[in-house]
């Protein structure tokens, strides 16, 4: 349980990590809401997961999961360029990722 809550939680950051963007500074209201629903949610769940999964490899998920949806995000909108480069080092994080919750 505490692993599919700590996958959703990553999920839930690059959430609010989008709607931070889109909020433009907070200026714009569904953006906004968006972000602190996200927020509130990623958080919870990373609270969560941490009571039992150690810190570190829980952070390391949680901070893999939503920085590669965010990019995969970017470079779908048009936002980011795609390159293999970076395709690869995506997928070299997903990897990485996948690796800590083999040996855990």
């Amino acid at each position: 349980m505490s692993w599919l809550v700590l996958i959703l939680s990553g999920i839930c950051e690059s959430v609010w990590a989008i709607a931070l963007d889109r909020s433009e500074g907070f200026s714009r209201i569904i953006p906004t809401v968006v972000f602190a629903i996200g927020l509130a949610a990623s958080m919870g769940g990373l609270a969560f997961a941490m009571k039992h999964i150690p810190i570190g490899t829980s952070y390391a998920i949680w901070v893999g999961i939503g920085a590669a949806i965010t990019a995969v995000y970017g470079m779908v909108s048009g936002e980011e360029t795609v390159s293999l480069m970076r395709v690869l080092l995506i997928g070299g994080l997903v990897a990485c990722v996948i690796g800590l919750k083999l040996i855990d």
